[in-house]
């Protein structure tokens, strides 16, 4: 019986312990039943550092039967790598095959479609200062191309947003390509109160990359809410389109923990569970989303690249599946031509239509060394030992006494590639091509290689530590230090681009000049102006099959004509005979013409910096956008960076705050248009330089213009002989010393063909050196016995510094009553004179009149003439005519003949001879 009892209680026991689990399922199954109506999640942590897990429904208002909450792990708890938290059981759990984790953190790495999280707003515009509309960007915007984000290709300002909020202290980092500086693009951090969050320059604007290369950014961010802005804006000045920024692989830590796993993309696998990264599948392969495994593809008649989410059907090979090279020199020293299949190789050659693989050539002598090698009989070419030189073809020779080699690179024949060149391939998909070349060497010409697709840059680089100038200059009195040269040529069937580009002591890579489309075969000369290591970039990127050869590149040390650069001393003696003080001219001017207007209203101006007489500290210098503002304070105050632009003359374009959505003004699309000093002149020309006189309105001719005549020898498409500038300088006291710059108003932009530029520099330090004769003196009144001498400038004042004005003078000096009473004393005594002698003359003269007239009728016989009838007339007596003289006024002719002829005679009248004596 007590067995029996036992038993019947062991049975009981275990079906209770049967409905007790049929429970419990029954519960979890409810729970999640219930979990799809619903999500867990964590409260905030309160100053204990506790949270609690929470159900929130998925359906607002659908609060009934959802479970209690429950005290939540720690704050400080997280996940690892591979693993994530399950909420129900509140325990990381590793991921399944075909997922991934980063435990604590988050990554974008497929961009089919914009992320959920992820917005992309585009600014508006200024309005457009031709008409009233504004000029919107709605169409612009950053456009997922599968595996990265492709920003926008205008001149409108768009931001790519996303936010986040962090449990603890994180970081955030991408992938970027930034090639073009035409494109303008930062990166900076706002937290939930819109506040930007304070950041170096060095974080917030992303460097240039090189054409085809991924360069990774990282910055920290803090615990909250973190906003991510991406941010770019192009300035387009023409019909050229900008090449867009490419972002790719976000990845951001902090998030303390992570609820899910997330699948791989497809191309890629994880093949064991708690996996933090999915692999590519092996070429061949193919994978589909949340793969664990690859699928291989039938390689009869399908290929896969690496990492493919797909097979592709193999085509029939035709020429663009192999390229030709040139086996190195045997020792015979020959070299034969033979033809390659591109690997992996992906065509059928067995089919219809399909090119078969040419044979290879006859072997051939290998061509001659380059200049500065030799052979010495070998199949290798050797340089030649220090001091001697050779031009390739002869042994080397030892330099004559007094002289020294010119060191250079001087690339000729293209048997096998320079030791310090490279080639390589990039592409900007990230679809793998490194394993081609870029370029192939093919005998006198070395030309661009295949590729594997149209967004491959074929990339050729030369890399110079520095440059060398003879001992004989033992400081460049230019700004000259090397040059490269090359010659190129591009045969295109479609869209293609060639790019020259430099990066200076490894800091960014920018591009100095590029060629579209079909070129003939043409030089282009490129002048360093800094001693400095730099890497020399040739970039080409087709659409179609091009055949792109670049022919020779010269890269020369020395520089033969470097004092042709120098300030002559004919320059100088000239200015200082004509007086003019240029110390005060020693800085450096600037000049901001515009504002000038994009087609949708974006505004610039073109900013000039110009140094008349240059000098190692006193260059103009240009900076080149936001490269130099990740530079610290001090590298920008001493004109230093990675873009940084020091010659004579620069233009640099300046794109204000304002209206852009950019929180500096920026610099950028820096040109050197002079390079050297040919010299200064009163002249109108120098060198094969034209001065225009006409298009400044001349105000003086005392003072002459002069003339500062520059150099560029950078060639441009319309400027084969390279840019060239004039500067005027012009006396204006009315001007400061340090002056005013202006430009032709007829050619606002400083030139009104492109190739020369004009400037007009006046200032009050450009007039002579005043003297004695630039001034002259002014007597005041004489008052009191004293008179004030002043001195004044004699108009218009075209001098400054020199002889000063004397200071006033007062002098003693005589008074006006003095001079009148002198002048009435005078006058008096003159009148009386005079009467007296009109009176002594007038007596004198009667009597000389008589006695003239007495001595005529004494000639005459002592006989009067008998009296006319008309003398005496009736009624009179001649009694009564006795001693009775009638006079008759003589002309003043005859006064003067009487006076001038007349005798005298000592003769005694008779009493006869007076009587009845007519004068006539």
């Amino acid at each position: 019986a007590y067995m029996c009892c036992l038993a019947l209680a062991l049975v009981q026991q275990e079906s209770f312990l049967r409905w007790q689990y049929i429970y419990n399922m029954s519960s979890e199954l409810m729970f999640w039943f219930k979990s799809y109506e619903m999500h867990l999640e964590y409260t905030e942590c309160d100053s204990t550092g506790s949270r609690w897990r929470v159900a929130i429904p998925q359906n607002p208002g659908a609060c009934t039967g959802l479970p209690e909450p429950v005290r939540g792990t720690e704050c400080t708890f997280s996940c690892k790598a591979g693993e994530f938290l399950e909420m129900s059981a509140q325990e990381c759990t590793q991921c399944a095959a075909g997922s991934y984790s980063l435990g604590s953190g988050i990554r974008f790495d497929q961009w089919d479609s914009m992320p959920a999280g992820f917005s992309s707003l585009a600014t508006a515009q200024e309005i457009n200062p031709h008409g009233d509309d504004r000029l919107t960007c709605n169409s612009s915007s950053w456009i997922p191309q599968g595996n990265y984000l492709e920003s926008n290709r205008d001149e409108c300002t768009v931001s790519l947003i996303y936010a986040v909020h962090l449990k603890k202290q994180g970081s955030v980092s991408f992938e970027y390509q930034y090639p073009d500086n035409n494109l303008l693009f930062e990166f900076f951090i706002q937290n939930d109160q819109c506040q930007e969050m304070d950041q170096s320059a060095e974080t917030k604007w992303l460097k240039l990359t090189n054409h085809g290369e991924w360069a990774t950014h990282t910055v920290n961010l803090k615990s909250g809410t973190n906003i991510l802005y991406w941010r770019t804006g192009g300035v387009l000045m023409g019909a050229k389109v900008v090449k867009p920024v490419l972002l790719k692989n976000v990845q951001i830590e902090g998030v303390a923990y992570t609820s899910e796993c997330f699948p791989c993309k497809p191309g890629t696998f994880s093949q064991v569970p708690g996996s933090s990264t999915c692999q590519p599948c092996p070429r061949d392969t193919y994978s589909g989303h949340g793969a664990s495994s690859c699928t291989p593809c039938n390689t009869t008649t399908q290929y896969a690249a690496e990492g493919s989410a797909a097979c592709k059907d193999r085509p029939p090979c035709s020429k663009k599946d192999y390229f030709q090279i040139h086996t190195a020199c045997d020792h015979e020293g020959k070299t034969q031509v033979i033809y390659k299949w591109i690997e992996p190789k992906i065509c059928l050659e067995g089919v219809t239509g399909a090119d078969k693989l040419p044979p290879s050539g006859e072997r051939e002598p290998c061509p001659p060394c380059n200049p500065g090698f030799y052979n010495n009989d070998t199949a290798t070419c050797s340089p030649c030992p220090a001091g001697t030189y050779s031009d390739g073809t002869k042994p080397c020779k030892q330099c004559l006494a007094g002289t020294e080699p010119t060191l250079g690179y001087e690339y000729k024949w293209w048997n096998v590639l320079p030791a310090n060149m490279k080639t390589s391939c990039f592409n900007v998909g990230n679809s793998k091509c490194d394993n081609m070349n870029g370029w192939e060497v093919a005998g006198d010409y070395i030309q661009s290689g295949a590729g594997s697709s149209d967004n491959d840059y074929l990339i050729l680089n030369i890399h110079i530590p520095g440059f060398k100038l003879p001992t004989s200059v033992s400081s460049p009195s230019g700004t000259e230090f090397g040059r490269v040269t090359f010659e190129f040529e591009t045969l295109c069937t479609a869209d293609c681009e060639l790019y020259f580009m430099m990066d200076v002591n490894r800091k960014s890579t920018t591009v100095v000049e590029s060629w579209q489309k079909t070129k003939a075969r043409q030089s282009y000369t490129h002048v360093m102006t800094k001693n400095a290591s730099v890497s020399y970039t040739w970039a080409f990127q087709r659409t179609n099959q091009p055949s792109d050869t670049l022919t020779t590149i010269d890269i020369i040390w020395t520089v033969q004509d470097i004092h042709k650069q120098s300030t002559g001393p004919y320059v100088l003696s000239e200015l200082k005979e004509l007086g003019q003080v240029r110390d005060p001219l020693g800085s450096v001017g600037s000049l901001m013409n515009g504002p000038s207007f994009t087609s949708k209203g974006t505004k610039y101006f073109h900013q000039f910096n110009i140094s008349l007489c240059g000098g190692q500290d006193h260059l103009a210098v240009c900076t080149d956008n936001v490269t130099d503002l990740s530079n610290t304070d001090s590298q920008r105050e001493k004109g230093e960076g990675a873009n940084t632009l020091k010659t004579f003359i620069c233009q640099s374009t300046i794109i204000p705050a304002s209206g852009r959505g950019f929180h500096t003004s920026l610099s950028s699309q820096s040109i050197n248009l002079a390079e050297s000093f040919v010299g200064a002149s009163v002249e109108n020309t120098l060198n094969g330089i034209r001065a225009r006189p006409e298009l400044y309105p001349q105000t003086s001719k005392k003072v002459p213009d002069v003339n500062f005549y520059y150099k560029s020898s950078e060639m441009t498409s319309s400027c084969e002989t390279g840019r060239s500038a004039v500067v005027t300088l012009r006396c204006n006291p009315e001007k400061s010393t340090k002056g005013e710059l202006s430009v032709p108003s007829q050619c606002p932009a400083g030139t009104c063909d492109g190739c020369t530029f004009h400037f007009l520099w006046e200032s009050s330090g450009a007039c002579p050196t005043c003297t004695e004769r630039d001034f002259h003196r002014i007597e005041g009144a004489c008052k009191g016995g004293h008179q004030d001498l002043l001195y004044v400038w004699t108009e218009p004042k075209l001098c400054i510094g020199g002889a000063t004005l004397p200071e006033k003078k007062r002098v003693p000096c005589e008074g006006m009553e003095f001079w009148i009473r002198l002048g009435a004393g005078l006058g008096a005594f003159t009148a009386i004179l005079l009467v007296s002698l009109t009176c002594y003359f007038w007596k004198k003269n009667k009597l000389e009149y008589k006695y003239s007239r007495l001595v005529m009728s004494a000639n005459k016989e002592c006989e009067l003439p008998g009296a006319d009838s008309c003398a005496v007339m009736e009624g009179e007596n001649e009694g009564d005519m006795e001693d009775e003289v009638v006079y008759t006024k003589p002309s003043l002719l005859g006064k003067l003949k009487a006076i001038a002829s007349k005798k005298y005679e000592n003769m005694q009248l008779n009493s006869s001879h007076s009587k009845a004596l007519v004068w006539s």
